[in-house]
């Protein structure tokens, strides 16, 4: 074998290896590191007490004031508690649906924009998977109150400088679970949009989405990841539902999260949705006497779910 020939089969083998590394999932794929606390509130946001997860979330925020983390639970505290009192039923499908500008707006922007500005901080100290993703979480969050208002141009920007934190953390490291769930969903979204819009995408300089490969990297931040984990599946669970009617494998994904956070009103109202679509009305009719027998600390929510608990079973009959 002559030199210049194991010179080129080298070669080869290494960008194979690179390939792979964006390619492939990896079998080690891990999320950020969350200290005990931030796992405690997480679990308190997703178990359907987000205001218990905002004081958790402003203790960390007291011991480690120029990290992200805490002002980052405080966001998805915050996000939990608008996405009850958003939701509404049409078509069929219980969704937060869009509305216009809100209270309380303001000061949620500035507080995911302050988790973004903290981690471009330690950025510019030393780069690391970790605060790129941090960053990238900071615009993602800013996208869910812009869509939900109909500020699309505010999203899309909003979500293409979040799709370039994610991508720089993946090329640090590719085993970065909460990186590639988040760019799971710009990959699924994107690629869920209208042929007008999608050329519209063109002239404006968004990047494309690819839905399968999506949904993909939303399996691998739900089975692997550590913030985005409980989120994703929730996300994933809904586009299913919403986007490709596969109410089935939506179920599938979803009932996880019942299991683990029976108290969340929202998981469960999701269950009783899908199983609705499917026709089984008596299972559906279960999942939403569940919710109006679950006591919910928010009252803004309670009342909310209340009266979609009673509409969802007004229509099963």
């Amino acid at each position: 074998m002559t030199h210049r020939y194991c010179r080129r089969l080298g070669f080869i083998s290494r960008c194979a290896i690179l390939i792979a590394a964006f390619v492939a999932p990896s079998a080690r794929a891990t999320g950020i590191a969350l200290p005990p606390k931030a796992t405690e509130a997480l679990d308190r946001i997703y178990g359907g007490d987000p205001d218990a997860a905002i004081v958790i979330a402003h203790g960390i925020e007291q011991e480690q004031p120029e990290h992200p983390l805490g002002y980052l639970i405080e966001s998805e505290a915050d996000w939990w508690k608008r996405y009850c009192v958003a939701c509404e039923i049409k078509y069929g499908i219980l969704e937060a649906w869009r509305h216009t500008k809100g209270a309380g707006d303001s000061d949620y922007l500035a507080l995911t924009a302050k988790v973004t500005a903290l981690a471009e901080a330690q950025l510019a100290k030393s780069e690391t998977a970790e605060m790129h993703t941090y960053a990238g979480l900071g615009w993602a969050l800013q996208v869910r109150v812009y869509a939900l208002r109909g500020d699309n141009r505010y999203a899309a920007r909003a979500g293409v400088n979040g799709r370039t934190e994610m991508l720089a953390a993946l090329r640090i490291d590719p085993d970065m679970a909460d990186a590639t769930a988040a760019l799971g969903i710009y990959n699924y979204y994107v690629d869920t949009l209208s042929p007008l819009v999608k050329m519209l995408r063109v002239f404006m300089g968004i990047p494309g989405g690819d839905k399968q490969l999506g949904i993909k990297q939303m399996e691998i931040g739900m089975n692997q990841g550590s913030f985005l984990a409980v989120d994703i599946r929730f996300i994933l669970a809904r586009s299913l539902r919403t986007y490709d009617q596969k109410y089935e494998q939506a179920l599938s994904v979803a009932e996880p999260l019942v299991a683990r956070y029976p108290q969340n009103p929202i998981f469960v109202l999701l269950l009783g949705n899908l199983n609705a679509e499917l026709g089984r009305n008596q299972k559906a009719a279960a999942y939403f006497h569940a919710v109006q027998n679950t006591a919910i600390r928010d009252s803004a929510c309670a009342s909310r779910v209340d009266d979609l608990a009673n509409s969802l079973l007004s229509a099963l009959h």
